[in-house]
């Protein structure tokens, strides 16, 4: 189940040398929230990170964008800042679009601390680590929603179930679902529906559901925290 969507990807750079003789601690940038909201009405939205290490480390942020939503629609500043240790860096996701921002957008972000190099020391495997958090892009007159999976549309035809997101919210949950009361589990090809997304399924061949039957999904809170399982309404075409 969800606990947090930060990703920690370790990189490990090795340094040739004869012989070696440590390995150095992690950079440890660390962002205050497990997501970074941003409000198209208000142009930007900001996250503060914290280098946690005991040396000096420049943050490297970067963006991803998702294979289904290629368009680039921020940008993020400073792209690289040099943060003492114990110190703190703001950084900025500036709104850029040319075109009116409509329905809720997901991108990724990561931040990476790369330690300062010591020219004195003694070769050693330089290790860092990349935190990817997701970036959520509100347009200014969406209403906050805390639960927008109630509105994706479930249904069946023969052997085929159907989910439609024809909302205007991001919805973010585990890939496990289960049909019920027949308990036909399924997996989601990812963990978030977009605005106006469909995913199709294929139950099991002779499966029989009961009129009253559900989908059991398990959504995510905004911040990527595991919400309390939600039986959505199954209908029958």
């Amino acid at each position: 189940m969800f606990k947090t969507e930060s990703t920690f990807v370790i990189c490990l750079s090795f340094v040739v040398a004869l012989t070696l003789s440590g390995v150095s601690q992690a950079a440890g940038m660390i962002p205050e929230t497990s997501v970074v909201l941003i409000n198209v009405a208000d142009g930007e939205g900001t996250i503060t990170v914290t280098n946690s290490d005991s040396q000096v480390a420049l943050l490297y942020t970067s963006l991803e964008n998702l294979p289904e939503d290629v368009e680039s629609l921020v940008i993020a500043t400073p792209p690289v800042a040099r943060v003492e240790a114990g110190e703190k860096q703001l950084v900025r996701f500036i709104v850029q679009s040319e075109k009116p921002i409509t329905t809720q957008r997901l991108k990724r972000v990561n931040f990476e601390g790369i330690p300062q190099k010591d020219p004195n020391a003694p070769p050693q495997i330089g290790v860092t680590v990349r935190q990817n958090l997701p970036v959520l892009i509100t347009p200014g007159d969406l209403p906050l929603k805390n639960d927008p999976w109630t509105l994706l549309r479930w249904s069946v035809s023969g052997t085929t179930l159907t989910v439609t997101n024809d909302s205007r919210y991001v919805v973010r949950m585990n890939q496990q679902v289960n049909v019920m009361p027949a308990k036909i589990p399924l997996t989601l090809p990812r963990t978030y529906i977009l605005p106006g997304m469909t995913d199709h399924f294929e139950l099991p061949g002779g499966t029989h559901l009961a009129a009253d039957a559900t989908v059991q999904i398990f959504p995510a809170t905004t911040y990527g925290y595991a919400s309390k399982p939600f039986d959505a309404p199954l209908t029958q075409q």
